[in-house]
Formats: C-alpha cells, structure tokens, sequence
C-alpha cells in the first residue's frame, strides 16, 4: 500500500460522526443539518432535460479533452464574468472540462507536483480538506496559512518568508473562502502573481463559490480577473477551477472546469488521459445550457441572500457572527468550546455544525478554526430560520 496513505487525517465528517455518536437528539425536533455544504436548491428543470434528451450519448465514448463546443461555451463564459478580452481564452488551449473541483483539485495536484524536491503545497488554514490529502499523496509538504479576523479571514501574504515561497510549488487559493467566505482581493492577487513569477509556483484558485455573492452590481473578482488587469493573456502559473455544483445547484452533475496556464493544462491532459476521468457526452451537453444562463443562477444568490438576512436578524444578538462576502457559510465564533458547542447543539436542539477545529490544523500552538464552527445555510429557508432560532435558544441557556 502507498505509506502516504498512513499521513491522512480523518475526514471532518468522520470526526463529526464519531463527536455525535451515541448522543440522542430530541425526538420532538426534527434534524435540521447546516452540516454539509450540499446545495438544496432545485436544479435547473432545463438543464435535466437537456440530459434526458441526449441519453443516447451513453453509447459514445467520450474524449478527456470534451467536446469543443462545451470548452466554447466555458471560454465564452469566463470572459463575460471576469472581464477578459474578446477570444482571450482560447477553448482549445486553455480550458479542460472536469468531473467537478475535487476531482480536479487533487488530479491537478499529483500532475503538478515533482517529487523530488523539497516542496510544499501552501493552503489557507482553515481549508477544503483536500488541498492537503493532495498534497500529502503526491509526496509534498502541506503548508498552512493561518486566516485569521483581524486580517479579514484571509492569510497575512505579506508575512510569509521568502524561504517559504521558495519551496512552494502550488498556493491554493479559495475565494469565497470555505468555510470563512472571505474574498481575496484584486490587488492581492496581481501581488500574488507577481510573487508566482518571482518563485516560480503555481496559483491554483478554488473559485468554485465564485457565483455565490450578495451585490448583483459587483461581481467578485476572480484570478482570470487579476490576470486581465495585468495584460497577462497566456495566464503563466495561473489555474483557475470552477463547478456547476454551487452556481446551479448540480452536485450530482459533477461538471467544472479548469482554466488558464496552457502548458501547465497541456501536462494535466496528459495526466488526465492516464487517469481516466473524462465527462460524459451527455454531461458535458447539460454544462453547456447551464453555463449559457444566467436567469437561474441570479435567482439562486436571491434565496441565498433571503436566507442570510433572515438567520443573521436571529443570530447577531448572541452570537459574534458576519456576513460573510460570499459563498453560503456562516463562520460564527462560539460562546464555548466549538466540539463541546456542537455536541451540546445537536443533543438539545437536534441542530448539525460543524467544528471549526475539524476543518484546520494547530499550527505553532494555534487552530484559526478554534471556537468557531461553520454552518451551511443550505436548507430551505424555513429551516434556516427555524435552526437559526434554536440555536439562539441553546445560546441563551448557557
């Protein structure tokens, strides 16, 4: 067996599952989980039937690089969200279709990362898991950035040594940030850049909560943006990834996309051939009406800022919590402990958080997820508001 392996942590929600065992929740409350970031929302009737309608594609073997038109649409729509020049994106060159940002974020990873040398993979803390089990099987080093409120929620760049960067290999970015929905901003990305070009690493931007913000007049921006705003049209070290899971409410599509670095997307197909991932045909039709429109993901951030409103009003007089600036995450700081927080909730309440401390890692005698715990505002918004108000309630009986 691979003894990397061995290095893995448990997963967050085998953590969890194991903190709540044998804990009986109240049998005259119904479950409520703000656990799981999975998107409840109704999928686009249009784009399920697009799927039905193209069934026969099951017969078709399909290719890693996907079908030039869904690689179009892709390109077209990355232009129009982040501002790139006209056919500055060439579908053939700078766009792979993938079975959804996991999937791709870990590939990436192992086609990224050469092994010998003395590399790390340098994340935000608190992180999408993944970032590190990548890191972690493809023989390098996890590094973590603490992202902490008084910088925002996003990593203190400017503090990190040079010896640091050196040795990176890939900085993983997530904005909107799981769990902290912190943005990065425009200014910090051509920085970032900037010391990608210096130190020779790649940037690997998880945008796949990109859609998912509350002013329709002021998109966020995105790595692609940073490399418009620089002239950077060969978007060297840069990879952006995106899903159609958040923004259409599609997980079960499993469909994104990776864009940018033509040499770097060159080497991943390679990678990908080998690995055996491609889209099927089918799929790769429904993704292209989905990515074509943007009437149902406009009314997607509008149930989501409904919800936002509503739980905040209930939470914000015994809870130290924000608005985040994107994403569907609240990042609230917890009165106590955030396991023993979690653990009493579900017992009293039959209310499911998840423990900031089990989506970061101590570092130098520090957790940034310590006394936190991320809540999905995912269901539906009468059972937002309905957890929300038990949650104030366990609140007020400490």
């Amino acid at each position: 067996m691979n003894n990397a392996l061995n290095l893995l942590h448990p997963y967050p929600f085998e953590k969890l599952r194991a903190l709540l065992g044998g804990v009986q929740p109240p049998a005259d409350k119904h479950a409520i989980a703000l656990s799981i970031g999975e998107p409840k929302h109704r999928s686009p009737d249009f784009v399920a039937q697009t799927l039905a309608d193209n069934l026969d594609q099951l017969a078709v073997y399909p290719t890693t690089l996907g079908i030039p038109a869904l690689r179009e649409a892709i390109a077209r729509w990355c232009e129009g969200r982040f501002g790139l020049a006209a056919e500055a994106l060439d579908p053939a060159r700078h766009v792979l279709p993938v079975n959804g940002t996991r999937e791709a974020l870990f590939a990436f990873t192992q086609a990224v990362v050469d092994r010998d040398a003395d590399g790390l993979v340098v994340s935000p803390n608190p992180f999408y898991q993944i970032y590190e089990g990548a890191a972690l099987l493809a023989g390098a080093t996890p590094h973590y950035l603490p992202c902490l409120e008084q910088n925002g929620f996003n990593p203190d760049f400017d503090a990190v040594p040079a010896e640091i960067w050196q040795r990176c290999q890939i900085l993983f970015l997530c904005s909107p940030g799981n769990p902290t929905g912190a943005l990065v901003p425009l200014e910090t990305l051509k920085k970032l850049i900037a010391l990608a070009d210096e130190h020779d690493f790649v940037i690997a931007a998880d945008e796949c909560y990109s859609e998912l913000y509350f002013d329709e007049a002021n998109p966020p921006a995105g790595l692609l943006s940073a490399c418009a705003a620089l002239g950077r049209n060969d978007y060297k070290r840069c990879v952006v990834f995106h899903s159609l899971s958040k923004r259409s409410n599609l997980p079960g599509l499993r469909s994104g996309f990776v864009a940018g670095d033509a040499e770097i997307l060159k080497a991943f197909l390679l990678y990908r051939t080998y690995h055996g991932c491609a889209m099927p045909v089918q799929t790769q039709l429904a993704s292209i009406a989905a990515w074509n429109d943007e009437i149902h993901v406009r009314a997607n951030r509008e149930l989501y800022r409904a919800k936002f409103d509503a739980v905040l009003d209930i939470l914000a007089p015994v809870m130290d919590v924000q608005r985040p600036d994107g994403g569907f995450y609240l990042w609230p700081r917890t009165p106590i402990d955030d396991q023993q927080f979690t653990r009493e909730l579900f017992a009293r309440e039959h209310v499911t958080v998840v423990p900031g401390s089990y989506l970061s890692r101590e570092v130098n005698g520090a957790s940034p997820g310590a006394n936190r715990v991320r809540m999905a505002l995912v269901a539906p918004l009468a059972e937002c508001i309905e957890a929300a108000q038990r949650i104030r309630h366990y609140i007020e009986t400490l």
